[in-house]
């Protein structure tokens, strides 16, 4: 029986809860993986090759990427492997991120945290 993403894999890292945000539109190699987690987060979230490598074996055995076969340029080095997250990986995320909503909501009821603004019409 797979595991059940709100109990046997929360509450994630931050460099997974990344890496798989990282995968959700669009299919990625390890060192675009660290360069997007790292532009994405503005550098609060830098991963080493050997963190990134580590969490990327794990996420493989747990289910929620799998290694995948890209379409190739003519320029792109062969021995990088790309990764996706499979729907376990997703559903992981999605109840990752919800559950991060949640205590957001808590802190910001306790007045630790502004309220959220509404969006105005020329926003939407």
């Amino acid at each position: 029986m797979p595991p059940s993403p709100t109990t046997d894999q929360a509450p994630l890292t931050a460099p997974v809860f990344q890496i798989l945000l990282s995968l959700v539109d669009a299919d990625l190699h390890g060192y675009a993986l660290i360069q997007d987690i790292r532009v994405r987060t503005d550098g609060e979230v830098s991963l080493t090759a050997s963190t990134l490598y580590s969490a990327i074996k794990r996420l493989v055995a747990a289910d929620l990427i799998e290694e995948v076969t890209p379409r190739r340029n003519a320029d792109d080095d062969p021995r990088r492997r790309y990764y996706a997250i499979t729907a376990l990986g997703r559903t992981t995320l999605r109840a990752e991120a919800a559950r991060l909503e949640r205590l957001t909501a808590m802190a910001r009821k306790k007045k630790l945290l502004p309220a959220l603004r509404t969006a105005s019409a020329k926003e939407r």
